[in-house]
Parts: C-alpha cells; structure tokens; sequence
C-alpha cells in the first residue's frame, strides 16, 4: 500500500509533533524571564523550536523548576523546525554555597535559639 500526503498535510503533522514535544518536554532554556522547552537534548547540545528567537551568550538550563546547567551557547544550524544550539561552556550547578573550607557531614543544619521569656 503507497500513501502520499499532500504538502499540507505533512506540514500540519510536523507542526502537531513540534506541539507535542514542547508540552511534553520538561527541560527548559531560561533567558532573565524568558523561558523557552527544549525539544532535543544531547551531550554536544540542544534544540528549541524554529519559533524562538536566536539566542546567544549566556543562558540557565533547567529540568522543571531546579537549575541544572549555566552554560555558553552558540546557534549552530536549523535543521527543519528546530534552531540547533552548541555547547561552548556547560558548568554544573552545585546545591549550596561553594565554601573554602572543609565541612563536617554532621555539622548542624541550623542553629536554634533559646525562647524568648
């Protein structure tokens, strides 16, 4: 059995995929308050939709909400309907402060003071 679709249609089906992975997709480009899905991700680099504006320079990569990556980015090509970015920097985010000394694992948490009478 052959199937041909005409043009719009196939265009149609690339934009409902595109629609789809943007609702699906949990990773996130972060620029100041602009936040954009990733729809593509792998070690080298990632995709966002065609749609986006070209970013460059410095951005926050993040999984929902948590912070995962700061990274340097440049745009690399647009293949079909996804802008392709490149790593040029890609720093992990440590939890907590970055200290200069050593810390004890069972150091306390927090300090609590004594009521006030």
């Amino acid at each position: 059995m052959d199937v041909h679709m005409s043009p719009e249609v196939l265009e149609g089906l690339r934009r409902a995929r595109t629609q789809e992975l943007e609702r699906s997709a949990r990773l996130r480009v972060v620029v100041g308050e602009d936040v954009y899905p990733v729809l593509r991700n792998w070690d080298g680099g990632f995709a966002l939709s065609v749609d986006a504006p070209p970013l460059r320079g410095t951005v926050e990569f993040c999984n929902g909400a948590r912070l995962l990556h700061e990274c340097l980015i440049v745009c690399s090509a647009q293949e079909g309907a996804e802008m392709v970015y490149e790593y040029k920097r890609l720093s992990r985010v440590t939890e907590g402060r970055v200290l200069d000394f050593e810390q004890a694992d069972n150091a306390p948490v927090a300090y609590l003071s004594a009521p006030e009478a």
